[in-house]
């Protein structure tokens, strides 16, 4: 197609009997010295931005982070060791901080499970006293602090809500819907103390 065109072009054949594509040239060429200019400008806008860790200034220094299991503060038996793993887990796929021993970390992570709330989602449709939907909400207070000076160096709270339909046993399903629970607290703790938010 382009050897015809230019061809015709080299006959002198008027510029519209050429095919499109030769066409449009011209005009393409018009834009590429604007083009070149803007392109500092548009690139600039990423300058700000960097790949890599991105700490909070008070975690700076830490690599290392020992995880021990959870204390609970709720009637609900075992649950500090499925959330003390979730989170221990959740710690090793984010990557910013490598999980270690007590004596080798440069932060102990201090949790306590402090409530389990199971509220009322939705109910059966004329009868609002029988119950078929849960929302279930998992609250931990925490507290990040240096092994070598003992000095607390962030705290706080994360919770972690999910919902689970009522089947023939209520505490059966329950139990079914905290480890999902004990999972969306474990993104919120991790990052905050990888992200500080």
């Amino acid at each position: 197609v382009y050897s015809l065109d230019l061809e015709l072009a080299s006959r002198k054949v008027p510029f519209l009997m050429w095919s499109p594509a030769v066409r449009r040239l011209p005009f393409l060429l018009l834009l590429l010295p604007p083009t070149f200019c803007l392109l500092p400008f548009l690139l600039s806008g990423c300058a700000g931005y960097h790949l890599g860790e991105a700490k909070p200034a008070y975690m700076k220094d830490v690599h290392t982070i020992f995880v021990p299991v959870f204390r609970n503060n709720t009637l609900q038996p075992q649950i500090e060791g499925i959330v003390t793993d979730t989170v221990a887990r959740q710690f090793q796929q984010d990557g910013t901080y490598a999980l270690s021993s007590h004596d080798n970390a440069d932060v102990i992570l201090n949790c306590t499970i402090e409530r389990i709330t199971r509220t009322p989602a939705r109910s059966v449709t004329g009868n609002v006293l029988l119950t078929t939907e849960f929302d279930l909400s998992l609250l931990a207070s925490y507290q990040l602090v240096d092994r070598r000076t003992g000095k607390v160096l962030d705290s706080g709270q994360a919770n972690g809500t999910t919902s689970f339909f009522v089947g023939n046993d209520i505490t059966q399903d329950e139990r079914q819907a905290l480890p999902l629970a004990a999972e969306q607290l474990a993104v919120r703790l991790v990052s905050t103390a990888a992200e500080g938010f």
